[in-house]
């Protein structure tokens, strides 16, 4: 107690002496101050304020979902018994904290509709101020790690319970420590939203509806027999299981809990879905559909499918892994059967913040919804959500779920009525879709530009890699050298930013065995969270050694490490054609005007080293326009108060050739094919056979990918005819499609079309017709005809006969009565 108190005295000691002297970072967060620094990089300078990490604080854990309920440590701040912790979430959103007995201060996180960093400040005195500031990140529920949620086991069970032949008990699992007591509650919690769609009413709702179970042992795992909802609340159709202290009153918000993916509550809909669940669910879908016949139509602002499963993979900078069908992850595609992987469009359209989806086969085709129930399909709000969030269809998760996974349920799981369905959820083909043109630096440092122009520049500095005034893109580069007594350099590091995003750096940590990434000069961490929401960009690293950059503009920047040396790959779509310049070229087609210096003067001579040299330097980025950060007394020295391009350093230009030289035979193994110059530059000059291996797979990575992006001709999709049938869902150029048509129907037409390179089909259109039996039926009216003919001759010849030989007149016969 002695120790504790002590410390505390310390703290308020420091604390007065730092207001004192104009040096406290109590509400200085992010700042420099005149002989200190609150600033993030003051850690590596060694100049922060004493007090720094006492009011710029961070938390553990840094992320949980946004549905709240996450308990994390306020690190290295001092608390008391005392302190009465309030945690303000986004400026408007209040929880209480505690403190532990180790006196450590705790926050629990909130409810959020939103996804990405958001700002935070801690109050000690019950709300009178705040003078702790920090950051949470709030996690899309679907990306969140599953040791961090509940599992629902047999999840598919979960969501057709009620259907035909599905049944009996549910079990949920969870992690024991995400709820730090004895016995617990099981709640339901549902999602649903209200008011007049694209209105200022249109507002999401996420509401406590009941207790499934009560004061249950925290053992990690629950099992129940479902009943059907009382009270109304099987209307309820979206929701979530939240599993908290069985201490809290119900319904309580914003208390340490672990929650269950959000999900169809099929397992407490009223007993008429039970009785016919494909009668109720085809209700639900027609209601649907009169209600998607009053929306707006988004498909006309939404971005085309690649037209391959290859362009779909390299077009990073647009197109993101649907984390529901995900080909390194085997392919688990519960909504897209028969497919093998799906891609998301990363940013949502700008009107309605509508998504795209594009889902691919076994082949690399893409599957349309006409063709199959597997096929891609555009959402009517992005499952991502999409800035400002807050509201709908941007709420991230919850307003696909109402929008667009919903109905699907009701017209295509829950019933066979997904034309329903697919009349508002089309697929949307490739024809008008645009690959992107893709630029790289790699090994000591080489660079291909945007048009195919491959050179060397060895400068020492920081310099702008590519520059868009029309996209307002910036993309830096620094090369350091390789070590002291090489006269070669590499690259170390990569700032971005697409104004007014965040600034991201990717650079080589010390030892060169992993990458670090930097937003607005702050380090970021991927141990919690592989996926990052940011202010205008997002970052996505799935290893230390792998990220991946991307701009609302559509442009993607990776940055990998191989054999220690980094490689920078940019990717930039159609938009940015002739507005680029820099050291990776003009982006116009056109590989004679690539290299162009700063002040406008074309390189000539691609094949003169001192030229392209000069070329290189004249694009050192100046003070006002670096956007690296300067956290080490070395980069400060080096190039912040000094010239970005060191002119002393003067490179070797020409590869030395002496069949003496110990690494020769090593250059000659490995350096082979396209590309072995630069492989060769990087044995015999970097004098490191790992380099030339690097620099030969970044080369032939780079012509897979230039090959993956290839302009591919889509002819659109062919229909069958109608009374008819086709074989054949492919339709990119050389591809067939048979047709024919149905008993009792004749075609006309072509019965094979191929695609052609003016990506239009061959042939005439298909059509299937009723079969003409023409001379049947003129054989038959033929012989018809004669028959009536010898008919009416006979009666004629036998009339005549009978009048022959009747008895004269009066003499007639009378036959009997009876």
């Amino acid at each position: 107690m002695m120790e504790r108190f002590t410390a505390v005295i310390f703290f308020l000691l420091v604390s007065c002496i730092c207001r004192i002297s104009g040096q406290t970072c109590e509400g200085s967060c992010g700042k420099k101050l005149g002989s200190c620094s609150c600033h993030s990089t003051c850690r590596s300078l060694k100049n922060c304020c004493t007090d720094y990490k006492e009011y710029c604080v961070e938390a553990f854990p840094y992320s949980g979902s946004m549905f709240g309920g996450t308990d994390f440590i306020v690190l290295d701040a001092s608390f008391t018994n005392s302190s009465g912790i309030l945690c303000r979430f986004n400026g408007n959103i209040d929880t209480v904290g505690y403190v532990d007995e180790n006196s450590r201060g705790h926050c629990i996180s909130p409810v959020l509709y939103e996804t990405g960093w958001v700002p935070l400040h801690i109050s000690s005195d019950n709300g009178t101020t705040f003078s702790r500031v920090g950051a949470w990140l709030s996690v899309h529920t679907g990306k969140l790690d599953a040791q961090f949620k509940a599992t629902l086991v047999n999840a598919t069970k979960w969501q057709y319970y009620g259907t035909p032949g599905v049944g009996g008990f549910l079990e949920m699992t969870w992690n024991t420590s995400l709820v730090r007591a004895e016995r617990v509650n099981i709640e339901v919690w549902g999602y649903r939203e209200i008011g007049k769609p694209y209105t200022d009413t249109w507002q999401g709702e996420w509401q406590y509806l009941y207790s499934l179970a009560k004061d249950q042992p925290n053992n990690g795992s629950f099992s129940f027999l479902p009943k059907p909802a009382e009270s109304g609340f099987s209307s309820w159709e979206l929701g979530s299981l939240r599993i908290s202290s069985s201490t809290n009153p119900a319904g309580i918000r914003n208390v340490q809990a672990t929650w269950t993916e959000d999900h169809a509550l099929a397992w407490h809909l009223e007993e008429r879905f039970r009785q016919d669940s494909t009668v109720w669910a085809l209700e639900k879908c027609l209601a649907w559909d009169q209600l998607e016949n009053q929306l707006p139509n988004f498909l006309s602002e939404i971005i085309d499918c690649p037209c391959t499963l290859a362009q779909a993979r390299a077009d990073t900078g647009r197109f993101h892994t649907d984390y529901g069908c995900d080909i390194e992850k085997g392919s688990v595609c519960t909504y897209h059967p028969g497919c093998v992987h799906c891609v998301r469009a990363i940013q949502a359209s700008p009107t309605y913040g509508a998504g795209q989806q594009c889902c691919y086969d076994s082949t690399g085709a893409q599957v349309l919804t006409a063709d199959s129930i597997g096929g891609s399909t555009p959402d009517r709000a992005h499952d991502w959500g999409s800035p400002p969030f807050q509201k709908p269809p941007r709420v991230p998760g919850q307003s696909h779920w109402v929008y667009d996974v919903l109905s699907f349920y009701y017209c295509c799981l829950w019933s066979d009525s997904c034309h329903y369905y697919f009349k508002h959820r089309p697929s949307s083909d490739c024809r008008r879709y645009q690959p992107p043109s893709s630029a790289l630096v790699f090994g000591d440092p080489h660079f291909i530009t945007f048009d195919g122009v491959s050179y060397s520049f060895n400068g020492k500095g920081e310099y702008t890699l590519m520059t868009s005034s029309k996209k307002r893109l910036t993309i830096q580069g620094r090369a350091e050298p390789v070590d002291a007594t090489i006269k070669a350099t590499k690259l170390t590091a990569v700032a971005m930013r697409e104004a007014p995003s965040d600034v991201i750096e990717v650079r080589l940590v010390s030892g060169h065995n992993g990458l670090k990434v930097l937003q607005n000069q702050k380090t970021l961490s991927f141990s919690e969270q592989r996926w990052m929401d940011l202010h205008g960009v997002f970052v996505f690293s799935p290893s230390s050694t792998n990220v991946t950059v991307m701009f609302p503009s559509g442009a993607g920047v990776e940055v990998r490490l191989r054999e220690g040396t980094m490689t920078a790959t940019v990717l930039l779509p159609e938009e940015f054609k002739d507005s680029t310049l820099g050291l990776l070229g003009k982006m116009n087609g056109d590989a004679k005007d690539d290299l162009v210096l700063s002040n406008g003067e074309l390189v000539r001579t691609l094949t003169n080293p001192e030229e392209v040299f000069r070329f290189g330097a004249s694009w050192a980025v100046s003070n006002h326009s670096a956007l690296f950060t300067y956290d080490s007394e070395h980069l400060l020295n080096t190039y912040y108060y000094a010239p970005r391009h060191d002119h002393t350093f003067v490179p070797v230009f020409v590869v030395p050739e002496s069949p003496d030289d110990p690494l020769a035979n090593q250059a000659h193994e490995i350096c082979t094919g396209e590309g072995a110059q630069y492989c060769r530059y990087d044995i015999l000059v970097g004098r490191s056979p790992r380099m030339g291996n690097a620099t030969k797979a970044s080369f032939q990575s780079h012509i897979s990918l230039v090959e993956d992006l290839k302009q591919v001709i889509s002819c659109g999709r062919l229909s069958p005819p109608n009374n008819g049938k086709k074989e054949g869902t492919t339709y990119l150029q050389g591809a067939k499609v048979q047709l024919s048509c149905d008993d009792g129907y004749t075609l006309t037409g072509s019965a094979e079309r191929i695609c052609q390179e003016d990506g239009r089909w061959s042939g005439e259109d298909t059509n299937c017709v009723v079969t003409s039996n023409l001379a049947g039926i003129v054989a038959g009216s033929v012989i018809g005809a004669v028959a009536l003919i010898v008919i009416i001759t006979t009666l004629v010849l036998h009339s005549r006969k009978q009048r022959r030989g009747a008895p004269p007149l009066g003499e007639v016969v009378i036959s009997e009565a009876f």
